[in-house]
């Protein structure tokens, strides 16, 4: 296994980095919702070639809850960025199935529309663009009680100029494309990573199973089939962001395990970096939550906020940070 680097300390105004994308510059994008300190507003950062960071625009707080927490992220073709607003991750049981989907229109640095594509979401959070349609992870339904008792979740799908779509986190919602049940009983947290291949097929991670599914669609767009994939307990705990290359490999954050997993093409896993718990500082992967390629490097955001006996994360600190690998 590679031995993971600092890739940036993140300014005091980041207590907890998410999502990423890249936009039509190829600056890096990252998502901050700042659980760790509601007090700081949930923003947008960009860092560009020469890893000079500074805050593109804070999120449009909700009017009904005053706040926003951006997870995944994603850039339409248009340039607006789309935004899942995970509110209910906070752990506030106010803002339990307040979370939403934006879409901003930013220009000189500054949000100059914002839209509303769904609202009333119970839980948000991955997001990926594809053919003109926004596919967003939906990591619990609460509301669903399954006949097994396990936790039941989802992907949603919209169009990108849908409005005000009002969520009931219920099988009866019509954009629901697909759904999960987690089966590990210790983790029942579910749809999480999410990334497309080149031939148009869907891949999710079930975070709790530590299990990538595969979605293939029929001609229509329906779902033809929805299996699991990839898993191997050894050496893949959990599966919370993934990006995908130009070979098809796979590479996951392992929120639990402190590690990054790559998954090729024939659906073998295997772990490539691994840290002890740790404050991140010397570029440990300090409970990464996202990966993304850029310029050449795996680049990883370190959540480092979730404790518990699933998790080598032991505690918060600050600051903030990234961590960087080698794609391979």
């Amino acid at each position: 296994m590679q031995q993971s680097r600092l890739f940036t300390i993140l300014p005091e105004h980041v207590s907890t980095p998410d999502g990423m994308a890249i936009d039509n510059e190829g600056n890096l994008i990252l998502a901050c919702p700042n659980y760790a300190d509601p007090t700081l507003p949930g923003c947008i950062l960009k860092i560009d070639e020469h890893k000079r960071i500074r805050k593109w625009v804070d999120v449009p707080v909700s009017e009904e809850t005053g706040h926003a927490f951006p997870m995944g992220i994603a850039f339409g073709p248009d340039g607006d960025l789309y935004i899942c607003d995970n509110q209910g991750w906070s752990g506030a049981p106010e803002l339990v199935f307040k979370g939403r989907i934006l879409r901003l229109r930013i220009r000189d640095d500054r949000v100059v529309n914002t839209t509303v594509v769904a609202h009333g979401m119970e839980h948000p959070n991955g997001m990926r663009i594809h053919r003109d349609q926004l596919y967003v992870t939906h990591s619990m339904l609460s509301p669903v009680k399954d006949p097994s008792g396990l936790l039941v979740s989802c992907v949603y799908r919209f169009g990108l100029d849908d409005e005000n779509i009002a969520i009931t986190n219920t099988l009866e919602d019509p954009n629901i494309l697909t759904t999960f049940l987690t089966h590990n009983l210790e983790i029942q947290y579910g749809a999480d990573g999410i990334e497309f291949d080149k031939a148009g097929n869907l891949y999710v991670g079930n975070f709790g199973d530590g299990a990538v599914h595969k979605i293939t669609f029929r001609d229509n767009g329906t779902v033809k089939e929805n299996t699991v994939w990839a898993k191997d307990p050894q050496q893949l705990k959990s599966t919370d962001g993934m990006i995908i290359d130009a070979e098809g490999n796979i590479y996951i954050a392992d929120f639990c395990a402190n590690a990054v997993a790559k998954v090729a093409p024939n659906g073998t896993v295997t772990r490539i970096a691994q840290s002890p718990d740790s404050d991140g500082l010397n570029g440990e992967l300090d409970q990464p939550g996202e990966p993304i390629i850029w310029r050449g490097k795996l680049i990883v955001t370190c959540f480092d906020l979730v404790t518990g006996p699933q998790m080598v994360n032991t505690q918060h600190e600050m600051p903030a940070t990234l961590a960087e690998l080698d794609p391979r």
